[in-house]
């Protein structure tokens, strides 16, 4: 009777291993699954009342932004001040996302860093980090007011209105 036990214990654990095996296989698909979405442009616009930069992103989850009011613009990694255009700047971060591809490769095509001659808070926009699965953005405005940050999804944006 011992033997048989045995035998059962045996069984239930190599049963219980290929279980545990097939679902940490199963893992790594479903992470493919989950592309991070990679930034392929930016795009500025004047509203009544508002400027408004949207971040074009490709498939995948919406990410998750934030904002800040910063003294000066900080590089990704580097630690290096960003310099541009500005009386006062906003950091913006999205996560997860990128503007470069799975092999390292840009997926936004445009400049690092523009002026926006055509808005009347924001000054200039630049890329200021991509590191990690966070994109982050830095402005340059001529006034500190509010700021709104949020996603879009179908297709996948992330929208930074900053009021006049």
């Amino acid at each position: 009777m011992a033997i048989n036990l045995r035998r059962a214990l045996g069984a239930l654990a190599a049963t219980s291993l290929m279980l545990t095996g097939a679902i940490a296989a199963a893992a790594p698909a479903s992470v493919a699954a989950a592309a991070i979405p990679t930034m392929t442009g930016i795009r500025t616009g004047q509203n009544i009342g508002f400027d408004r930069v949207v971040l074009d992103l490709t498939a995948g989850p919406a990410p998750a932004v934030r904002y800040d009011l910063v003294d000066e613009l900080i590089a990704d990694g580097s630690g290096e001040i960003v310099w541009l255009t500005g009386e006062f700047f906003v950091a913006v971060t999205a996560t997860p996302a990128a503007a470069h591809d799975d092999a390292g490769n840009p997926t936004y095509p445009g400049p690092q860093k523009f002026r926006t001659r055509n808005l009347r808070n924001v000054m200039a926009v630049a890329v200021t980090g991509d590191y990690e699965g966070t994109l982050s953005i830095g402005l340059g405005v001529r006034s500190r007011t509010a700021v709104t940050v949020f996603t879009l999804t179908s297709p996948n944006r992330v929208v930074i209105d900053v009021r006049h």
